[in-house]
């Protein structure tokens, strides 16, 4: 993959948290979702690639949904997995952890999956190849305590404040382990297991397969591990998912979810999050903050940008 395409990535997220950030607050997060999506759609118009959107957006009206074709119809064949708001209710409310994310590979590098749920868990470079998602959470809080030489009660353990996390918590706090709720965003809560200085030692409970595919790209880009399976509300979720093939009780592992050797992923803060700090305004223009991981060499850039309104086009 061609290495210019990393500074391209990393404009799509700015351009979607520099949308998305001026609604921050403001109660209204499907205002705040479509504008993030119009402007990485706009970016997406500017680039010479010939690029499919494999994870999209779950709004039928957004411009890009599943199975959508970005670019100009010029340059390299690639698969495109983006969430251009990660966190739309968090946003909405002004609260924490919300950013913009993307991922790029070749034809055929992301699982094609619909808007279910799935249970996860992930890890870092330091705990790769210890957890197994068919374990009870003490034996993984085990494992991964022992990989990385810490004590259980030092082991902290992210997850999403759900209801549907209840029993997960439960088991958690029975361990020892210390917990990191977070309202939004498990991408984040993904990518936060396997960076350096950062508090975050697993991710596990349940969150958005989508989501899930999005967070398997960066880890892997990362040297990170990551297991899921489906969690089904009805049993037409279930034929759903056998109807397109799949064993509906199938345990994807992360080479499942993520099959390219050469992957990309951008993510830029809209809120203040795990990862990054988001949008900050000044008078006329507003700093932001990204990440970009390139798979091919596992290099992990941070990106910090001055953007000023008078000269920028997108706005």
């Amino acid at each position: 993959m061609d290495r210019n395409l990393t500074l391209e990535a990393v404009r799509l997220t700015e351009a979607a948290a520099l949308y998305a950030s001026r609604y921050m607050g403001k109660g209204d997060e499907n205002t705040s979702y479509f504008s993030a999506t119009e402007a990485m759609a706009r970016v997406f118009s500017t680039i010479e690639i010939k690029g499919l959107i494999v994870i999209g957006s779950d709004e039928e009206s957004s411009e890009l949904i599943d199975g959508t074709f970005v670019g100009t119809g010029t340059g390299p064949e690639l698969d495109l997995a983006v969430k251009p708001l990660d966190g739309k209710k968090t946003c909405a409310i002004g609260g924490y952890n919300a950013l913009s994310v993307m991922a790029v590979g070749h034809r055929g590098s992301f699982f094609k999956t619909p808007k279910l749920y799935m249970e996860k868990i992930a890890v870092g470079k330091e705990a790769k190849g210890v957890v197994d998602i068919t374990q009870p959470v003490d034996i993984n809080i085990k494992r991964v305590a022992r990989a990385k030489g810490k004590y259980i009660e030092d082991i902290t353990v992210c997850l999403l404040d759900r209801e549907r996390n209840n029993a997960h918590v439960q088991q958690i706090r029975k361990t020892g382990a210390k917990i990191k709720f977070i309202r939004d965003g498990d991408i984040s809560g993904a990518i936060s297991t396997a960076l350096e200085d950062n508090a975050i030692d697993i991710l596990m409970g349940i969150g958005g397969a989508k989501e899930g595919v999005l967070g398997a790209a960066a880890l892997k880009c990362l040297d990170g591990d990551m297991q899921a399976r489906y969690i089904y509300q009805n049993e037409s979720e279930r034929t759903l998912i056998r109807d397109l093939g799949e064993d509906p009780d199938r345990i994807f592992s992360i080479s499942d979810m993520v099959t390219g050797d050469d992957i990309m992923v951008s993510a830029t803060g809209v809120t203040d999050g795990l990862i990054l700090p988001g949008v900050r305004y000044f008078s006329g223009g507003a700093k932001t903050n990204s990440i970009v991981i390139r798979h091919k060499t596992h290099t992990l850039r941070t990106v910090q940008a001055i953007h000023h309104f008078d000269y920028k086009p997108i706005f």
